[in-house]
């Protein structure tokens, strides 16, 4: 059947729309549909990243009941190196410190710990720098260990953070500054938790008062 007089017209609009813009809505379109595609696939890859590491992870927790450092230290390598864009790279840093920790591989321990604190989100980043703080202190390396406190700290951490320069200082003798770490670390505390008592306790042996 022919087109009307009113349908032609429609058409010729039509063609001399497309003629001017057709191209571009095409490539517009394609990059729709690219980025959907695109989309879609960073979200199959991101749900098969953390299906993959969350086996590895436990895995490293059985080399870690079975008390297998070396075992440990593998896995946790393996979550770094492979799928260190998920959440379970942090944490197998973290347990494989303590892991190599216990097994007197200090060495390890401080890399695993220096893993988290360059890689891992605020959170896991604050919990290695208290515990890497807290294996220098136990080396006597007092001013590596503050350098390690330096920086911020999401505020649920300011009070262990605050603690432990309290214990490095007051190694180092300086036992004002301890005095001024413990009460920040009171102050960032909340009074619910009883870890408060502890910090009260060091702060008075050393002089000082809340």
């Amino acid at each position: 059947m022919a087109y009307d007089l009113e349908e032609q017209e429609q058409i010729a609009t039509l063609k001399a729309w497309w003629d001017k813009y057709g191209n571009v809505t095409t490539w517009v379109l394609i990059a729709g549909l690219a980025a959907y595609s695109g989309w879609n696939g960073w979200n199959y890859y991101q749900r098969d990243q953390a299906g993959k590491a969350s086996a590895l992870y436990g895995e490293l927790q059985a080399a870690v009941e079975a008390k297998d450092n070396a075992k440990v230290l593998r896995a946790a390598g393996d979550m770094e190196s492979k799928f260190a864009s998920t959440a379970y790279a942090p944490m197998a840093a973290l347990v494989a410190a303590k892991s190599s920790f216990d097994a007197n591989d200090l060495k390890s321990a401080k890399a695993q710990l220096q893993w988290a604190v360059d890689h891992g989100a605020d959170e896991f980043k604050a919990v290695a720098k208290v515990r890497l703080a807290g294996v220098l202190l136990d080396e006597k390396a007092y001013d590596e260990a503050l350098k390690v406190l330096g920086g911020d700290v999401p505020a649920q951490f300011a009070g262990a953070v605050a603690d432990r320069k309290g214990d490095v200082l007051a190694a180092q003798n300086k036992l004002a500054e301890a005095r001024a770490a413990y009460k920040a670390a009171l102050d960032a505390t909340d009074k619910k938790n009883p870890g408060r008592q502890l910090i009260q306790m060091k702060l008075e042996a050393i002089g000082g008062t809340a």
